[in-house]
């Protein structure tokens, strides 16, 4: 195995938000709280633990509420393990959200978890007087059910069609035996292949609904790792959001204060979220629905349910389990009751982060530190023998595709197509052809510069026809390291956005996992490709 390293600017599949965060511009820092390095998690502790200083009964409701939620889940002693440690002052967590994808969805998933169960092992060994847990959040509130309802197993759709609405971690898992079936024709047969059969069946075919078929199937990967599953569809965890919610529904805050992030935004970068003046749902079975504000009253959208803001105050102290937050509250949901340092995520999910620090602010809520995930290509041995016959280079492999095809064409033709030199002795030339004119009659100034671009353009014209010209001569040879990164890159789009982690799983098994977790630091950011050549 081989691990190499690329800066993410030279990787061309991030934003440009994402790059200048990493690189700690100044222009950027007011919008979080501290950067992500070892150091700057002592004074991010303390600020938490004083925070739940003032909150003893929040630790109290989170072990209570999820070691209810871990009931009949077997192997889970170190999870267990690690609830029981979150009732003590001195023991913290590391996040990570995921939605409720379908056989964890992109293979980034493993990332996100790789990267909270890695930095939580660092942060023992840097501080060891403390405990840290890794923590996945499921969405399990989300109703978009289209964007999980399929996964990509080498390059080919796997697809659970169902009718759904509502929370998606209320949805039945009926009908999901007939996909394993589909899934099962693509595997073939292997050992590799069956416990990859073994993993669905437990998740899917042996549990009712969605979020307990992922918190079995996130448990099964990682229950070495401790990993904390929590589920944050549950009325009493809930309960310790009433203040928060109450202040949504009368005061608009988060509509205000992210709004006036917003317009102060960097224009070089785009808004990833924008806030509605309510930032709730109201969730029932099969219902997930926006809360409007309109002519003095409270409207759940798309249903005649309608309440007056008495009315809604008592419906949220009865049943806070119906409010739902969005994307702009469900991070003031989380870093409420959990005693969280840092949230580990995506490009995406970052970007709308660093649009709620003011709000957090006003909510008196500690805001985390924010880390991305970590970032990584997997090269199997068949591709990696592949690109050793093609003398590519691992930075080749990241060249958009027409910026691939010349730069081998000019690295195996056996011509200089390069005419930097010869349009550098031209230029020379006419300089002397200026110093003339400035001599004699200025008025040809503009006939020598007309001459000079005249020229120019015939030289690069020529090396354009070349550069062509050896393209066809090496046809086949290109043919083959455009297919080799296609294969790296499908649809032109990092490996890990498109291909699941079954994909390389039946290849290599759970072996697949430790390597990840052998070679995935946290805390190094940069992006990891990762060669399994032996």
């Amino acid at each position: 195995m081989t691990l190499n390293k690329l800066t993410y600017p030279d990787s061309k599949h991030f934003s440009s938000l994402m790059e200048d965060y990493l690189m700690e511009k100044d222009d950027l820092k007011k919008m979080y709280h501290r950067f992500p390095n070892l150091e700057n998690f002592q004074d991010q502790i303390v600020e938490k633990q004083t925070e739940f200083l003032l909150k003893p009964e929040t630790r109290d409701v989170l072990v209570k509420s999820v070691l209810n939620q871990y009931n009949n889940i077997d192997n889970a002693q170190n999870s267990l393990n690690n609830i029981t440690l979150l009732k003590n002052e001195n023991t913290f967590t590391i996040t990570t959200g995921h939605q409720l994808n379908l056989f964890t969805g992109p293979l980034y998933f493993l990332y996100k978890i790789i990267s909270v169960v890695n930095l939580c092992k660092k942060l023992k060994t840097a501080y060891p007087n403390y405990n840290f847990v890794p923590i996945y959040w499921m969405a399990t509130e989300d109703h978009d059910f289209e964007e999980i309802q399929y996964f990509k197993f080498q390059g080919k759709k796997v697809v659970w069609n169902k009718d759904a609405s509502g929370g998606v971690g209320r949805l039945s898992t009926e009908g999901l035996k007939d996909v394993l079936k589909i899934f099962q024709n693509e595997l073939g047969v292997s050992i590799n292949a069956s416990e990859i059969i073994e993993l669905f069946k437990t998740a899917y075919l042996e549990n009712e609904d969605l979020a307990t078929a992922t918190r079995i199937l996130a448990h099964q990967l990682f229950r070495e790792d401790g990993l904390v599953i929590v589920d944050g569809d549950d009325r009493n965890l809930k309960s310790l959001m009433l203040s928060h919610f109450k202040d949504e529904l009368i005061n608009r805050t988060s509509y205000y204060k992210v709004s006036e992030v917003i317009d102060k935004w960097p224009t070089d970068y785009k808004v990833q979220v924008t806030p509605r003046e309510i930032n709730l749902f109201y969730l029932k079975d099969r219902l997930r629905e926006r809360i409007v504000f309109e002519n003095g009253q409270y409207n759940v959208v798309n249903t005649e349910i309608s309440f007056s803001e008495k009315e809604i105050l008592v419906e949220l102290d009865q049943f806070p389990e119906r409010f739902s937050p969005n994307v702009i509250m469900r991070p003031l949901y989380q870093e409420t009751i959990l005693p969280n340092l840092c949230y580990v995520g995506g490009g995406g999910e970052m970007a709308y982060w660093l649009e709620l620090k003011e709000y957090f602010n006003s909510q008196k809520i500690t805001f985390p530190i924010l880390l991305m995930r970590n970032s990584a290509l997997i090269i199997s041995r068949k591709e990696h023998k592949k690109i050793q016959k093609l003398d590519l280079e691992i930075d080749d492999l990241f060249l958009k595709d027409y910026e691939l095809d010349e730069k081998l064409t000019r690295k195996l033709s056996e011509i200089d197509i390069d005419f930097t030199v010869q349009k550098r002795h031209l230029q020379d030339q006419f300089k002397e052809l200026y110093a003339l004119v400035h001599k004699t009659d200025p008025s040809f100034k503009g006939a020598v510069a007309a001459q000079e671009r005249k020229q120019i353009k015939g030289l690069e014209h020529l090396e354009k026809r070349l550069l062509k010209a050896q393209k066809r001569k090496l046809r086949d040879y290109l043919l083959r390291a455009s297919d080799i990164q296609k294969q790296l890159f499908p649809n032109s789009s990092l490996q890990e956005r498109q291909e699941n982690f079954s994909s390389f799983y039946v290849e290599y098994g759970f072996e697949l996992i430790k390597i990840l977790k052998d070679n995935l630091d946290p805390l190094d950011l940069r992006f990891s490709v990762i060669t399994l050549d032996s």
